[in-house]
């Protein structure tokens, strides 16, 4: 009898090369490729269905906040809160205002100025301008910008640095230390680029006075340059989810969710008690979050406060701040995973949250469904048909995780398709930080400042979209560009072999791969 998996070589056949190397390749093949892709197969499809449920949760959790009523910030009695303080004046809280900065040369004079006009008695104010950058003439000029407002009667403090140890925890740190900071009540955080309103205090300091639990108050993030190209865009739709969803269906359940870094006001009792800023991961305001509220500290997200900012809009910058952002948290993770299990201040629940929700699911299985399942494990099971490929749980699965995603932001509607397409070519790089973060490899504490354009920069160049000289270095992306040959080959197999249309989204997901690996996407500024 043949083996009913491959085809063996008969006995007294004459041995032909060409013979040989198929049946070794078909035993590697069956006994090898094929076990090996099912248990693939398997665990993708599993951590799909914890992505679903989780997104389904939090779906019917922001559902009943918003259209019930139930937003948390919405109970306190703000205006009660402001009339007494307006009333006796000694009242007021001493706070103090962060504005850390590193070769900010386009951003400065945007944050100085919007921070400099916050509304709040200029006695109880203190802004202080931490300032890394290694550039001494553009020291000289925020230091002269700084002059300028203190001439305007705002109390600013310009602070730098010898070196750039511990990067922005390192310096938030030191401008802590300075004898000034000890009577401020709050501290509040802004990075270079964001622009808060003139209320922005009045609007989150009466929050922290009512409640004394609450440790952190965190606004959400508005885009002045969102419509600048199509990869702001595509990052808007998958921030305004972040924001819309995740931040609000935390602060809403168990009063935590992850501090942004920025545009946020914190209790500076709070802060102190939680230890104080630490550099031992490249998020180190996910990681301030977590140990203030292992300390038992409640977090209050505030959704209809928006300061504008920029997002990135060069490739180049978006990968460096992606990386950031996926491998400080699952580095973080491991360094954090005992001491949230042990921790005896908070609740089951909330442990399971953080461990479960907040890092698991959405930090590390949301990146490696989207990078193995959808562009390395599925293509496969083509070259492989003895694999069978469950099509709902591989079609219908991923749409409804995609359209809970998208309604976050339905005026890009009408992008769903490219936003797909360029959100799994990230979750390569995406995929390789978290593992990077996970095992503590090379580049996990490598820390790369997002670099802005600014409003001046537009303005002096309105058409910014142009081709300059090719640069291999930075403009090439060979990882990219290889999933895209092995995309195309998988859609060429299966228009020739296959029975159905897979190979239209695989056509689709391997340009994308193509244009993203020939550095094609986003603003492309001139050398």
């Amino acid at each position: 009898m043949r083996n009913v998996g491959f085809t063996g070589l008969e006995i007294n056949e004459t041995y032909n090369p060409t013979r040989g190397l198929n049946y070794a390749w078909e035993r590697m093949r069956f006994q090898i490729l094929v076990p090996l892709l099912q248990i693939a197969l398997y665990t993708c499809i599993g951590m799909s269905i914890m992505l679903f449920f989780e997104r389904v949760y939090m779906a019917i959790v922001i559902v009943c906040v918003k259209f019930l009523g139930k937003k948390r910030y919405a109970a306190y009695q703000l205006d009660a809160i402001k009339e007494d303080l307006e009333k006796n004046n000694s009242n007021y809280p001493m706070v103090l205002v962060q504005i850390p900065m590193y070769n900010e040369k386009e951003v400065y004079k945007l944050s100085i100025g919007a921070v400099s006009n916050l509304s709040w008695p200029s006695d109880r104010l203190i802004v202080q301008v931490l300032d890394d950058s290694t550039n001494a003439a553009l020291r000289t000029l925020v230091q002269l910008e700084c002059q300028k407002w203190i001439r305007c009667g705002v109390n600013i403090k310009y602070e730098t640095r010898n070196n750039r140890n511990g990067y922005k925890a390192g310096a938030l740190r030191e401008g802590l230390k300075k004898t000034y900071v000890e009577a401020c009540e709050f501290v509040v955080i802004f990075d270079a680029d964001f622009q808060p309103e003139k209320d922005f205090l009045w609007r989150t300091i009466p929050y922290l006075l009512e409640n004394p639990q609450l440790g952190l108050v965190q606004a959400r993030w508005k885009f002045v340059n969102a419509d600048e190209c199509i990869m702001t865009r595509l990052q808007e739709m998958s921030l305004q989810y972040h924001f819309s969803v995740e931040q609000e269906v935390g602060s809403s359940t168990c009063s935590f969710f992850g501090f942004n870094g920025t545009a946020g006001v914190w209790r500076m009792s709070a802060l102190i008690d939680a230890g104080g800023w630490k550099d031992r991961t490249t998020v180190e305001d996910m990681d301030l979050a977590v140990r203030a509220s292992l300390k038992g500290w409640k977090f209050l997200f505030v959704g209809d406060l928006a300061v504008k900012n920029e997002l990135p809009s060069t490739f180049k910058a978006y990968r460096y701040q992606q990386h950031r952002w996926s491998c400080g948290p699952a580095n973080l993770f491991r360094k954090m995973f005992m001491e949230i299990v042990l921790c005896e201040r908070v609740s089951i629940w909330k442990k399971w949250h953080v461990i479960y929700a907040f890092f698991f699911v959405r930090k590390i299985v949301a990146h490696w469904v989207t990078f193995f399942f959808y562009c390395i494990v599925i293509p496969t099971t083509i070259l492989i048909p003895e694999v069978h490929l469950p099509k709902p749980l591989a079609i219908y699965l991923p749409a409804a995780i995609t359209i809970l995603n998208a309604v976050s932001t339905l005026r890009s509607i009408h992008l769903l398709v490219l936003w797909i397409l360029f959100e799994n070519v990230m979750s390569l790089h995406r995929s390789k930080a978290a593992i990077i973060g996970l095992l503590e490899a090379n580049r996990v504490n490598e820390w790369v400042v997002t670099e802005k354009l600014g409003n001046a920069a537009r303005k002096n160049n309105p058409k910014a979209v142009t081709r300059p000289r090719l640069r291999i270095g930075e403009r090439i992306h060979f990882a990219e560009l290889t999933l895209g040959l092995f995309l195309l080959h998988c859609a060429i197999y299966n228009m020739l072999y296959g029975n159905d249309h897979f190979y239209i989204y695989l056509l689709l997901q391997a340009t994308a791969f193509f244009i993203v690996g020939v550095g094609y996407v986003g603003t492309i500024v001139p050398n």
